[in-house]
């Protein structure tokens, strides 16, 4: 189970990477080619060529953390586009890592629209009662 902080963003690569590159290769595309801060605290996804193994970069206090990830069977999703890289929520990526198709999922929205709070008058009840 994944828990991020609420201001905790995650940013996925569009176009594979080679997985040769290490933690200051990858820092370097994220610096180059998405214009962001790697020290930021925010998490980076990247994917390799034939889709089967998954890294995530995410620099912590003092220092950075490489995790990845290797399918057995079937692929991670790809996000195609003409940016370099796609910001997805947190619900988005704990689908991903767990192999669940992102385009065909449907996300439904059961809440409450409306809240109705009644007083309850407890002096009331006792001078109806029998």
């Amino acid at each position: 189970m994944l828990i991020l902080a609420p201001s905790v963003r995650v940013f996925v690569a569009r176009s594979a990477v080679d997985f040769r590159r290490g933690i200051d290769g990858l820092c370097g595309i994220v610096r180059e080619g998405f214009g962001a801060d790697p020290l930021s605290g925010h998490w980076f996804v990247f994917t390799n060529k034939r889709a089967n193994r998954l890294r995530i970069l995410v620099w912590d206090r003092n220092g950075f953390w490489l995790a990845t990830k290797r399918l057995e069977r079937g692929t991670f999703e790809r996000f195609g586009g003409s940016e370099a890289t796609l910001e997805i929520d947190r619900a988005k990526l704990a689908m991903l890592l767990d192999g669940i198709d992102v385009k065909k999922a449907r996300s439904r929205y059961n809440f409450v629209r409306s809240v109705r709070i009644e007083a309850r008058d407890d002096d009331a009840r006792e001078r109806t009662a029998p």
